[in-house]
């Protein structure tokens, strides 16, 4: 009897002493939805003592603010919670592993990443990765106008034909010594700058006559401006589109969730728009950042055809949709909807030395494009864009998209 008692209290202590496995749940997604997804931790023994170890799908776009400047965060959360973090090596896995020796640290260490990641996506070091689009880039005759746009000032026939958008093309952006194009009363001659990033645009106004001045001569009367412009500035015309929202979404839950809420939206989208088609007119152009002397983005004002406003309230919507869902930062979710459709970025240029995405002028620009009729356009359909991915026909990857009317109902 005496016998089976000892063996008994052995058995109980050797349970204790490795340790009993523990489900705990572990967020996934941003703290800001309504419904956070939840997962199993994987919980595992490793020599005697208790082992705790949860694998965390974050996304490999915030691993670097996790990781923080020479591993300066992820040191600080193992130094404060205990745990050691294990953080991919490759950009193709979005996991992040928590090991620790109790599920307390492993939760305060989960907790803890998720909350540098909450912030570092309100920063602008996080950038937009997604965006609601109404794509304009599907009317051949729009294609034309903006391609002869660039054309007109960067003064050549094939001016960002292939240039990548988004700025990171690597082609050659130098062109030919002392080029020279009429533009109507517009001379732009070209020198190619120092760099080949760029090149040096000499805009001036010159009347097309027997007076007008010889090859090197300063005209007696010019609105002279030295830009410098590189193609990358310039919007590619197989992406032309209208903005509705910009999205943060920063891993495939994310991405799923939102294609799932712009689907969701489609019954009430048509209803909005009176199941009718919609039409834009594009005119002009404006500035959404900057000075004309030190512009940032120039972008082609939208306004709907019929004064019913059809499109603005369709357009909301969908914004409301995505507030609801937690995908939209506070700061985007106050901003007032402004439809446009930009032409030109700074930020697709390279940076500059101290790491500042540098301005450009735009007077001339302006002065002889600042009326452009760039014609009026039917809104086909909304699409949930990717950006810096492209599909076939050149337009950013589409994840989701809804269908606007097309034809007048009977």
């Amino acid at each position: 009897m005496g016998g089976a008692k000892a063996k008994s209290g052995a058995m109980d202590k050797e349970k204790k002493k490795k340790g009993t496995l523990i489900w705990r749940p572990v967020c996934t997604q941003d703290s800001s939805l309504k419904e956070p997804v939840i997962k199993d931790a994987t919980v595992g023994l490793e020599s005697d003592c208790q082992m705790q170890k949860s694998n965390d799908k974050v996304g490999a776009s915030v691993i670097r603010f996790v990781k923080g400047k020479a591993g300066s965060t992820k040191e600080k959360i193992e130094k404060e919670t205990g745990v050691q973090i294990i953080l991919p090596s490759s950009k193709q896995n979005d996991s992040i592993i928590i090991e620790g020796t109790s599920a307390d640290s492993v939760a305060k260490a989960s907790e803890e990443i998720q909350r540098v990641i909450d912030e570092a996506v309100k920063t602008t070091s996080f950038d937009y990765s997604h965006f609601v689009s109404l794509p304009l880039a599907i009317h051949p005759e729009l294609v034309s106008k903006l391609v002869g746009f660039q054309n007109s000032i960067l003064g050549s026939s094939d001016a960002c034909i292939d240039e990548n958008p988004d700025g990171n093309s690597d082609g050659d952006n130098s062109e030919d010594s002392a080029q020279e194009q009429q533009l109507g009363n517009i001379s732009v001659e070209l020198e190619v700058a120092d760099d080949e990033e760029s090149v040096k645009v000499d805009v001036s106004v010159r009347p097309l006559d027997s007076n007008a001045p010889k090859e090197n001569e300063e005209p007696k009367s010019s609105n002279k401006s030295d830009l410098k412009i590189g193609k990358s500035v310039f919007i590619k015309p197989q992406t032309f589109h209208l903005t509705v929202l910009m999205l943060k979404l920063w891993n495939q839950k994310r991405v799923d969730l939102a294609a799932q809420v712009l689907k969701s939206t489609s019954s009430r989208v048509l209803d909005a728009l009176d199941n009718r088609p919609v039409f834009v007119r594009l005119k002009g152009l404006d500035l959404m950042r900057g000075s004309l002397a030190k512009a940032q983005v120039v972008y082609a004002p939208a306004e709907e055809i019929d004064s019913e406003n059809r499109l603005l309230h369709a357009c909301k919507i969908m914004i409301d949709a995505f507030v609801e869902a937690g995908l939209v930062i506070d700061k985007d979710a106050k901003s007032e909807l402004k439809l446009h459709a930009t032409v030109m970025n700074a930020r697709h240029r390279k940076r500059g030395k101290k790491g500042r995405f540098s301005s450009f002028n735009a007077r001339a620009i302006f002065e002889h494009f600042g009326s452009e009729e760039w014609g009026e356009y039917l809104i086909r359909e909304a699409h949930l864009s990717q950006r810096f991915k492209y599909d076939e026909n050149g337009y950013y990857h589409c994840c989701a998209s809804i269908p606007f009317p097309e034809n007048i109902s009977s």
